[in-house]
Order: structure tokens, then sequence, then C-alpha cells
């Protein structure tokens, strides 16, 4: 049970009715087999594991890198599936044939991939272990680090990255030879980042922060040991591995990256291309279909947004009122910690406001955090990080604040509903608190139309919680609406038609009011991950319909509360499953 999306054409039985006692015995074996494969996906994946707060793994780092390892999921992934086969699904009970489609899904999906080298391309601009391995060593990530077993658990971990690093540059070679590298524009984001984390001083590291600030359950004789440790180990192993990464980065893969930008320019890439597409929307649309949708919707959003334009009073064109956006200083912070200020200021107010459409809401908070700086150049204007299940670490919304002229003060409410409540933080902290779900559903599984698909449609929320209520803020939900818009077009353009780098910034540029800056970001990102940013787009479309189709069916007899509360602890699912389960919603209510 690995972190990747599932082939969503799943056809479900849910009304079946079972002799008494039949389906809970068939049940109750199944639940005992999910909860020692989950055992096992944690022993493989201990990253996973301090991600959600279980603290077993905390000192170990498999080492993902090797041909050995690659054999070794191949057969996990088989075993897995020939033991699902093992059991009877039609005596499972209904939600149980539901896990049981998407595991099955999800299992051959994986297997699918393996046909692909993603190994080749371990780092990109927009991530990679070297990065993630600084966002964990600066201790406020996910590595906890609050007494001495967790720093020796971090001295542990961090000593069994450096050979990873070696296999990484192993894997690049690999892929120079075989023509599988990321593009050289892309890469020539990532020497900055290298060149901030491959420093000669200890002590100028960011691996260095925790030392200087130890919490007080680490006692004075611990804090002596672990400092002298961890200044023995940078020096010697950390960093003199990250100043040859960068070393082979800068002077061999680089210069010898590839010029093109299509992932259908890859051995295999069209293949690859179209598995990416079904992984991310799980439904059975072609590049093409996706293009014209993005095409559609765009010119859609453009009439909208020119309607705000005349509400404004603005009295150019559109072309104009989206450089007014861009310029007027009105419309931005000066100041990050501004910026960070009025998010945690719409926390507070769309916390009081989430009840008059939800009646299912996360046990656990969130806080608005600053993304670090050594990562802020290249990463996305916000993201979100979910709790730990233990409740310890609470959800992060984390605001990026390198360029301010990428925050406009218009986008604000409508960023905060998609990376916080109701958006992500719902969905994730929802479906991870939900004991009723298997833990591969609660956190293993990962869908990106669900998940980014309810983040959007929870931004179309805003009018009816009582937000947007100023015309511009109105026009900030447009505009990210038209980046998900645009996305379709752009992602099918790059890795179907043909676009080059330069075509798609053109495209996204004369489409809406974005700065640069982030323009070149979004595209270099659907460059380096493709199909990904397709589920967004298609998973709101979906869970809009669904709406639509179940207000029409059941007229008075709907309920927007009792809908929210049947996808959001469907826990992640695909497309074609929640269909399912909101049918199933739409005629329970009918019967009732």
């Amino acid at each position: 049970m690995r972190r990747r999306h599932a082939l969503g054409l799943v056809a479900l039985s849910l009304s079946v009715t079972l002799p008494a006692g039949a389906a809970s015995a068939e049940s109750e074996r199944f639940h005992r087999w999910l909860d020692a494969q989950w055992e096992r996906t944690l022993e493989r994946q201990p990253i996973l594991a301090t991600s959600l707060g279980d603290p077993r793994y905390n000192d170990r780092l498999n080492d993902t890198t090797t041909a050995a390892w690659r054999a070794s999921e191949k057969r996990e992934l088989q075993q897995t599936l020939k033991a699902l086969a093992g059991f009877n699904k039609a005596r499972l009970d209904p939600k149980d044939r539901v896990s049981y489609s998407i595991l099955k899904l999800d299992l051959a999906q994986s297997l699918a991939g393996e046909r692909f080298p993603d190994w080749m391309q371990p780092i990109s601009q927009i991530g990679g272990l070297p990065s993630f391995l600084a966002q964990m060593g600066t201790g406020q990530s996910i590595q906890p680090l609050r007494n001495t077993q967790d720093y020796d658990d971090w001295l542990k971990r961090l000593a069994l990255a450096v050979p990873i690093f070696d296999g990484t540059i192993a894997n690049m070679r690999e892929g120079l030879k075989a023509g599988v590298t990321q593009p050289r524009a892309v890469m020539e984001k990532v020497l900055p980042q290298l060149q901030s984390l491959a420093v000669s001083d200890p002590e100028k590291s960011l691996f260095w922060g925790p030392i200087t600030k130890f919490p007080d359950t680490v006692p004075a004789a611990d804090r002596e040991r672990i400092t002298a440790q961890m200044r023995e180990l940078l020096a010697t192993q950390v960093l003199p591995a990250y100043a040859r990464l960068l070393a082979f980065v800068r002077d061999e893969y680089t210069p010898k990256a590839r010029a093109s930008t299509a992932w259908s320019a890859l051995p295999d890439g069209k293949a690859w291309y179209a598995w990416r597409v079904r992984q991310s929307t799980t439904v059975a649309l072609t590049p093409d279909e996706i293009h014209a949708i993005g095409l559609k919707e765009v010119a859609r959003i453009l009439g909208e947004m020119d309607g705000v334009r005349r509400q404004v009073g603005f009295p150019g064109d559109l072309k104009a009122f989206f450089k007014h956006l861009q310029d007027d200083p009105k419309f931005y912070f000066t100041k990050p910690e501004d910026l960070l200020a009025g998010y945690r200021d719409l926390q507070k107010k769309i916390n009081g406001l989430t009840p008059r459409l939800f009646d299912v809401q996360p046990k656990a908070d969130y806080e608005v955090r600053e993304v670090e700086a050594f990562r802020a150049e290249s990463a996305a204007g916000a993201s979100y990080q979910g709790p730990s299940s233990d409740g310890s670490r609470p959800g992060v919304f984390y605001v990026n604040t390198f360029n301010l002229k990428a925050q406009p003060i218009f986008g604000m409410e409508t960023l905060s509903l998609h990376e916080a409540s109701p958006g992500h933080h719902f969905q994730v902290s929802i479906a991870q608190e939900d004991q009723n779900l298997p833990k591969f559903r609660r956190y293993g599984s990962f869908y990106v139309a669900y998940v980014e698909g309810w983040a959007l449609y929870a931004e179309s929320l805003g009018k009816e919680l009582g937000l947007f209520t100023d015309p511009y803020q109105w026009y900030g939900r447009l505009a990210d609406e038209q980046l998900r818009a645009m996305r379709l077009v752009v992602d099918t353009g790059l890795h179907h038609k043909g676009w080059t780098r330069e075509q798609a910034i053109k495209y996204m540029l004369d489409n809406s009011s974005m700065a640069e800056s982030d323009v070149i970001s979004e595209v270099e990102r659907y460059i380096v991950w493709p199909g990904q940013a397709l589920g967004y787009k298609i998973g709101q479309l979906e869970i809009t319909k669904l709406r639509a189709e179940a207000e029409q069916a059941l007229g008075p007899k709907f309920d927007i509360k009792g809908f929210h509360r049947v996808v959001l602890t469907a826990g992640q699912v695909p497309l074609p499953v929640l269909r399912e389960l909101v049918k199933q919603w739409v005629a329970s209510r009918r019967a009732g």
C-alpha cells in the first residue's frame, strides 16, 4: 500500500443483502489483514510513520535508491495483490467492499507504474530528499525534537541519509545514459537550493538550528554530547554529501539534461504521461478532452472576471484591469508579517462561519506558518501539511512570503478556504480522525482529484459562508479558479500537444493577473510533475456536478450539511467511488 493515486474505474455493489453473520466474519478477517498490512507499510515508509506522529521508526530511513529496493517493492505489490484476492469480496460488509475495490485498484495502478523509471529523476526544483531532509532538520517540520530520545533518533536518521545521496547521484547518472532526465531549465532552479544547503561550516547549516535551542527536557550533559555528535556528523558526512550532490548537478547533470519539456519526449513518454493523467484524474478522460474542458472553463471565467471589472467601475479593458491589479500597491502587503497576520485573522473568522454548512469538523486545529527561506524561491505560493494522528502536532498552512507581489490581498479569502478550512484541513483531518475507516484510507491513499477537487470546491463555498462580500475578494476567487482551469490547458499543452515552456508562460500571462514569477513557478512545476495539476479542476467539476444532481433529485429533502458529510467522511477515494457513495446517500434520503 503505497502513497500513489489509483485508477478510478470502480464498479461498486453496495446493496447486496447477506445472511446475518456471514459478512462480519469475512470483514473481521479483512480488518485484521489490513491492520497487518498497514504495519508493514509503516515499516517500509518510516517517514510516513513520523508524519503521522508514530515515533517507532523516527530513527529509520530506508534507502529506496537501490535496484534491490525497487525489486522488493514490486514483489511487495504482487504479494499484497495476491493476498487481497484471497478474500471473498461478496461476503464483506458494504463499506469493506469499497475498501477492497479501492485497494485492489491502488495496487494494480502502482504495479503498472513500475514500468516507468521515475527513480531516475529523484530531485527537482519542487522537491526531493535533499530539501525535505533540510526541512526536517530545522526542527519545525514533522521530525520531533522534544527530548533526548528525539535528538538521538534524528542523529541516526540523518546518518542514514548519506548513502542515499550517493544512490541519488548514481540513479541520475543512469538517467543521463537512458535519456530520462529533468529538463535543463528547471534543474538550473535546483542549483541555488543545493548551494544554500551545501555549506561547509556546521554552525551555518540549517541543521544546526535545533542545536541552538534545546528544549528544557534535554539535560546539560546530553546537550553537550548531542552537540558534539551533530558537529561531527555534519562536518564529515552530511555536508560533504550535499557538496557531492551539488557538484554533480552543477558540473555533470545540468549541462547534459534534456532541452525538451514534454514528458512525451522521454522514452515511453506517451504511455507514461497517460498513466500520470489517469492517476491524477481517476477518470477516463483523454488529454485532448481535458484540454478542451480547460479552454471552455478559461473562457467562462474570463467573462466573470470582466463582470467584476465592470462592477468596480474600472474604465479600461480586462487586460488593463489585470495590469492595474498587478501594479496598484493597495493590493499588496509590504511586510511578510502583515500577510501572515491577515491569514491568522481569517482563520478566526472562517472558523466561526463553517457551522453554517458543516455538521462535521476536525478536532485538530491548524497554524499559519511562513515557508522556510531556503525553499521559498521555487516553492508554491501556499501549501498544507496535515496534523499528526495523535494530535501532538497541528496542521500547518504554509504561506510563501518570498515575493509579496505573488500574494495579493484580494486572493486571501479564497486561498485560506482552499488550503485550510474548510479545504485541505477539513478533508485531511476528518479522514485521519475517523476511527471507522481502515488506516490505509485514513493516511495512506492520496487521490489528487478528490483531495484537490474538494479544496477547490471549498473555495466556491465562500459566498454561502458569508465571505466574498468585497468584489475584489470575489475576483480573487475567480483568479484562483482560473489558475486551475489554465492548468488543464497548459499541462496537456506541454506534455501532449508540444507546447514550449515560453508558450505555456505566455498563455497564463495572457489569461490572468498572476505575477510573472508565479506563472514561471507554476509552469515549471507542471513540467516536472506532469498530470498532477489536472486533478484540481476535474475533481471540483465532479463534486459540483454531484451536488447539483443531488439537489435536483432531492428537492426540499436536500441537506447541504449532509452532502458535505458524505463527501468528507468517504476517506480518500477515486471520483467514481465518490459518485456511487453520493448516489447511495441520495437514495437513502429519498427512502427516508
